[in-house]
This record gives structure tokens, C-alpha cells and sequence, in this order.
């Protein structure tokens, strides 16, 4: 049987099959917060870079943000104040917060730090400054020049007829600052200049060199050439029939003179219930809010164990804690072969911090714990996992404290009660002489594990067994076969201990509680009387 190969695997063999120095390029425009469905563009470009260095290639990665595109509207997240700006190219309006240098720079700063997060480390081009250094020059020119071409091309992919007025090149109205709103009524290749005139009643001559640029089908294949693009993955939406990037091969091939990229066509990340994720319509969970709750690596296994051409359902909630305990699960198997091999490799990434403790227990051992991490170290240390990476230990912490304030939902929290909860009063007879044989046999053994203390509350069912006997002798019966439910054992635990009927995991939970309160706790709850 064949072996199956990652798709990272495939896209270099194929890139590999046409050279072997390669330049994989990807970027986005941002203008909003730059989310997680933005994320598998650029985690994806990233494995197919690192497939094709270890396949000897000589190979570039580069990562274009779009930030010379205009503000198309006033989105959700900005104020009133910003209409004055729409059609302005971002890098040229405000930011939002008054920190940054322009707009674009508040969504990219910190999108750029979760990269390296995310331990991916491309090198960085901004349209803006591309073009202002005249870059873009002689592919705007060849583009004005070859006007007519363009447009037919235009037409006979997408079958949508170009306008009289249209022009490859977007000038920037001198007066009014933006960028979508001039029309191009002469320009001179030699001067390189272009003539406009501006909906807004201005008339002007723009330089080539940062006066404005290309409309985008015809910006993407100018890039491609100009940096010598041979892979670069993209939405579907761009990959559709008479798309972008229908018409980009054939503008890089017939106006330009180069060979279109090899595409890998990703599908969407769907946020739960509400669809593929949009900065422009607020259904979003940002990168850098992803990166406060859960580990790196866990981010990138997400895009790694999937095909680029399914879509991925994303939940920060509840079953971001199932992603969790998958990508923990693989990782933890010893001698790993084929694909669950190098899915495991493509989730790693030098400089991303390790540890062997659990995400899942982490947020049992913070809540005991109360957030203090001197306590939680302790609890660490007696739970038996490896604490001399402190740092990583503290960097996990903080993940789950993030992810129990902004994502967990209600039945995920708890708190263990500093005085014995009222609703140990609901307890029956034979609850609470379980916890009180519980709290004999703790009193009296060496410490516990986690495994320990789930198979003592599971053999409270088994005649013969030391809590069952201990349980029968407080209930002053003779029955010896008396029937006892473990589950309402559990029940009787999470009740006295955190005033509620359930709880996490209890072996965790147990084994991160001090194990004298313990005892404490249930000998006072097996003689409670309201």
C-alpha cells in the first residue's frame, strides 16, 4: 500500500517538478483585525516553505500586506468618524488607537507578532512602500501602455464588459486623498506620470512612484512578476471560474511575460454557528486573541491535519478544549511514522514553548489553584509533571486563565468554596458515609495520584473493597451487597467540595487539592446536618 503524503508534501513535489528555486508568497489586506481564516493562508504558505527547504530547495518566503488597497467602509468596529476616510488607501488614514504609524499598521503590528508566535518568519513587504519606491513603475506602464490587451483579456475571462473609462492604474486624488474615486485621462510613460480627473472636481498629474497603483487583477500578476512568485495559496474565492486568478494567468503570461505561480486554493475557517469568517461583517476571532488562550502549536495542527481544499469548523468554546486533547494525544505517542508524523512536524516550530502538562488539566490545576502560581507550581510539582521549564508553565497558565474569561463556557468554571458548601445538605446517608470512609482512607494513605483516587471512588461499587466496607459499617448495616452507584459518589465529591454536582475530571481535580483539606472537607461533610 502506498504510503499517503501530507499535502504540504505534495505542493512542494509539484513545485520541485518545475524547479528547484522557489519564492512562495502570501499576504492580505488589513483592514481589520486580521483573524484566524487569514491564519491558513500564511500557516499554509509556511509548510509548503518548510517541506520544500527540506527537500533542498532554494527557497524564499515572503509576506506582501496590501496596505496601499482603500477603506472600502465604515466597519462595524469603527467609529462614525471614519466615513470621511473610506476610499483613502489604509496606510494613509489614522489608526484607530493613536499608537501606531497609520490604520493599516493597528491590524498588521500585532498579526505579525503571532507569526512569530506561531514560529513563521517571512520576510515582509508593505504595497505602500513598494510602490512609493517605484517598484511598481515600469509594471504600470506596461500595463497603461497595454491598456486594450488587459481589458479584452478582462472581458474574455470573466465575461463582464470593461468600461470605456477604465483604467489599470487607480491615481490617489491630490485633493481629496483617495483612491478609488479618479479617472485616468492620459498619462506620460516618459514623465511617468498620469493624468486624472477626480469625482470630487479635482484635476491632477500623480507620479508613477506612489501617485496610486493598479487595480487588483491586475496588481496580483504585476507582483507576481515583479517578485518572482512560484507558489502562493489563496481563498477560493479568488480561485472561482473568471476569477482573479483566471485572469491573472493569462495577464502575467501575456502582459507581463511570466509564468502565473503554482496555487494552493484554501477553503474557509467557519466560526460555529456563523459562518466563514469576516473582518468586514465583525465575525472574527483574531490571531493574537487566539494566541492569549491556547498554544501555538495547537494553531497550527488545526491547519495542519486538514486538506486546503475542506473547510474547517472552529469553536474557541468547549471544543476548542477536543482540538486540544487531539493535538496532545498525537504529540504524546511515541515512534510516529507517516502522515501522523509529519503532521506532528508541521505543528512544531522552533522557539514555541513545550510542556507536558495538559491544557485540559491546566485549567483544573488554575481554578484549585485560584490563578496564584506559587500555587500552581506546587500543584505542578505533586501532579508529578516536569517543572523546570517555568516559563512555559507560566505562558500555558496564562492561556487558560485567557481562555476561562473570554471563551469558557459556564459549566467549565468552578471554584473550590473555603467553607463547606450549603448544598451539602442535599446529600443522602449513603453519600455522605461514603465521604466520610473517603476521608479515613485518605487520612491514611501516602499521596495519591489522580489515577488513585478514581479507581478508590470506583470500587465504593465492589463488596469486599476497604471504602465499600468503611461505607457499610458508618450506615450501621449488615448488608454487606449494598448497592452503591459511583457516579452519585462523584456527585457527592463535587457537591461537598465546590457546591455543585459535577465538576472536571476528577482525578485531576482531586490530586491538584491539598490532600489533608481533603480529608478535612469530607470528614465535615459526612456529619453535616443543616
Amino acid at each position: 500500500m502506498a504510503e499517503i503524503k501530507h499535502w504540504a508534501e505534495v505542493v512542494a513535489d509539484e513545485a520541485l517538478a518545475n524547479g528547484t528555486k522557489q519564492k512562495i508568497s502570501t499576504g492580505i489586506t488589513p483592514s481589520g483585525h486580521i483573524h484566524i481564516g487569514n491564519m491558513r493562508e500564511v500557516v499554509t504558505a509556511d509548510a509548503a516553505y518548510r517541506m520544500l527547504v527540506e527537500k533542498g530547495a532554494e527557497t524564499e518566503f515572503i509576506y506582501m500586506a496590501d496596505n496601499f488597497d482603500p477603506l472600502r467602509k465604515v466597519y462595524p468596529f469603527l467609529p462614525e468618524s471614519y466615513a470621511e476616510h473610506v476610499g483613502k488607501p489604509i496606510s494613509e488614514i489614522p489608526c484607530p488607537c493613536g499608537e501606531c504609524d497609520n490604520y493599516a499598521e493597528h491590524f498588521l503590528k500585532p498579526f505579525l507578532e503571532g507569526l512569530e508566535k506561531l514560529g513563521i518568519h517571512p520576510k515582509v513587504y508593505r504595497a505602500d512602500q513598494l510602490y512609493k519606491s517605484g517598484k511598481f513603475v515600469e509594471a504600470i506602464k506596461t500595463a497603461l501602455i497595454k491598456r486594450d490587451d488587459i481589458a479584452k483579456i478582462l472581458k474574455e475571462v470573466s465575461g463582464k464588459d470593461v468600461a470605456p473609462e477604465w483604467s489599470p492604474f487607480n491615481p490617489i486624488c491630490q485633493e481629496c486623498g483617495k483612491i478609488n474615486t479618479a479617472i485616468v485621462t492620459g498619462f506620460d510613460a516618459d514623465a511617468e506620470t498620469v493624468d486624472y480627473d477626480c469625482s470630487c472636481g479635482h484635476k491632477g498629474t500623480v507620479p508613477m512612484s506612489g501617485g496610486g497603483k493598479l487595480t487588483w487583477r491586475v496588481d496580483w500578476p504585476a507582483k507576481w512578476k515583479m517578485m518572482d512568485v512560484t507558489v502562493e495559496p489563496f481563498g477560493k474565492d479568488h480561485a472561482s471560474r473568471g476569477g482573479s486568478y483566471d485572469t491573472g494567468k493569462r495577464i502575467v503570461r501575456e502582459i507581463f511575460g511570466h509564468e502565473p505561480p503554482q496555487p494552493i486554493v484554501y477553503e474557509w475557517i467557519m466560526l460555529g454557528k456563523k459562518g466563514a469568517m469576516s473582518s468586514s461583517t465583525g465575525v472574527v476571532v483574531s490571531i493574537s486573541d487566539m494566541l492569549k488562550v491556547v498554544p501555538p502549536e495547537v494553531l497550527r495542527y488545526l491547519i495542519m491535519r486538514t486538506k486546503p481544499e475542506k473547510h474547517i469548523k472552529f469553536d474557541p468554546a468547549q471544543p476548542l478544549l477536543t482540538l486540544v486533547d487531539e493535538y496532545e494525544r498525537l504529540n504524546a505517542k511515541e515512534d510516529l511514522e507517516g502522515l501522523d508524523k509529519r503532521v506532528l512536524e508541521l505543528s512544531h516550530a522552533k522557539g514555541i514553548c513545550h510542556t507536558d502538562i495538559p491544557f485540559k488539566h491546566m485549567t483544573t490545576i488554575f481554578q484549585v489553584a485560584h490563578g496564584d502560581f506559587e500555587k500552581i507550581m506546587k500543584i505542578v510539582e505533586r501532579a508529578g509533571y516536569d517543572t523546570s521549564n517555568e516559563k512555559c508553565i507560566r505562558e500555558l497558565s496564562v492561556n487558560v486563565s485567557n481562555w476561562l474569561e473570554m471563551y469558557a463556557p459556564p459549566f467549565a468554571k468552578f471554584s473550590v468554596k473555603d467553607e463547606l458548601p450549603e448544598q451539602t445538605a442535599t446529600l443522602n446517608d449513603v453519600q455522605k458515609a461514603f465521604l466520610g470512609a473517603f476521608a479515613e482512607i485518605i487520612e491514611a494513605s501516602g499521596e495519591l495520584t489522580g489515577e488513585d483516587y478514581h479507581n478508590l471512588v470506583y470500587s465504593s461499587k465492589e463488596a469486599g473493597s476497604d471504602l465499600h466496607t468503611k461505607i457499610v459499617e458508618k450506615l450501621g448495616s449488615s448488608d454487606e451487597e449494598l448497592e452503591i452507584n459511583p457516579k452519585e459518589m462523584f456527585k457527592a465529591i463535587y457537591t461537598s467540595v465546590l457546591g455543585q454536582q459535577s465538576g472536571p475530571k476528577a482525578g485531576w481535580f482531586l490530586s491538584s487539592i491539598d490532600q489533608d483539606f481533603l480529608a478535612k472537607r469530607f470528614s465535615e461533610a459526612s456529619t453535616y446536618r443543616p
